[in-house]
């Protein structure tokens, strides 16, 4: 279950994005989602029913998308609007992404660009364009189903969706329950158009800094890399991609780095170290 406040004006785009990142979790264990329960929150008099009805089409049509039903949900009168899903889906346990497999000398690969979290502060202040807004959105919007798909046909074992605890905190999570350390190559980093600007312009979230106190040690650094970019793997995610564990490469998702025997922790190096590791 997931559910949480409007990120972006349009109504429809907000029931997309919510829908498709209540469903994320279901892909990020390699399953398949099923039905789904709406989770509704609206002051009926805040908007017209328009309003509403375009949030919760756009949650329709994505979880349509993903081959799932609505099968019901609830609805409580809110002055802050909040919308999610309640999602039921099926597993293979002998396939399953679990978050504790990873292995030294897997690759990881990482299905979406990074800086919703940027992209989506700077929009409330007037400070991103239509296109770098609409690039956010899209990828928001986007289901990892197809990385999920591109994941099993790989063999992979470990997988964590991006979210909250942004790029860094995700992968902590992995290296911290595999016993393994992971570097992460910033040259590497797919990010969505603008955010280098919007950082210097400092449009970031507070969720960043408490990503970083919460890495506290576990994160490091390399001197060489840029300030804007530490922001990005700092940065909340909503609705972000599939980071994907394997030995070989992932159709459609990026490699960023790979699984290194040490102390678990997350290390951002500034060069490359080839497609191989």
């Amino acid at each position: 279950m997931d559910f949480f406040t409007p990120i972006v004006d349009d109504p429809y785009a907000y029931g997309a994005i919510a829908a498709a990142n209540a469903l994320s979790d279901v892909y990020a264990m390699g399953g398949r989602p099923l039905t789904v329960m709406n989770i509704a929150c609206f002051n009926p008099a805040a908007a017209p029913p328009e309003v509403w009805a375009a949030v919760l089409r756009g949650g329709y049509d994505k979880v349509t998308e993903a081959g799932a039903v609505v099968v019901g949900g609830h609805s409580v009168e809110d002055n802050e609007p909040k919308f999610g899903l309640s999602v039921t889906g099926i597993v293979n346990p002998s396939r399953m992404f679990a978050n504790t497999n990873a292995q030294p000398g897997d690759g990881v690969y990482l299905s979406k660009p990074l800086g919703t979290g940027i992209v989506t502060t700077a929009a409330k202040f007037d400070r991103c364009s239509e296109d770098e807004l609409s690039a956010a959105i899209a990828a928001m919007s986007a289901l990892n189903r197809e990385a999920a798909d591109q994941g099993l046909e790989a063999g992979v074992r470990c997988a964590t969706d991006i979210t909250g605890f942004g790029l860094a905190g995700h992968l902590f999570n992995v290296a911290r329950a595999s016993k393994v350390r992971i570097e992460v190559e910033a040259g590497r980093l797919p990010v969505l158009p603008g955010v280098e600007r919007m950082v210097a312009e400092g449009m970031m979230t507070g969720g960043a800094g408490r990503n970083e106190e919460f890495l506290g040690e576990a994160l490091a650094f390399d001197d060489d890399v840029p300030p804007w970019l530490r922001d990005v793997v700092l940065d909340p995610q909503t609705s972000g991609g599939l980071a994907l564990f394997s030995a070989t490469p992932i159709e459609g998702s990026v490699r960023i780095g790979r699984v290194v025997s040490g102390e678990p922790g997350i290390v951002v190096r500034s060069g490359t170290t080839g497609p191989n590791g």
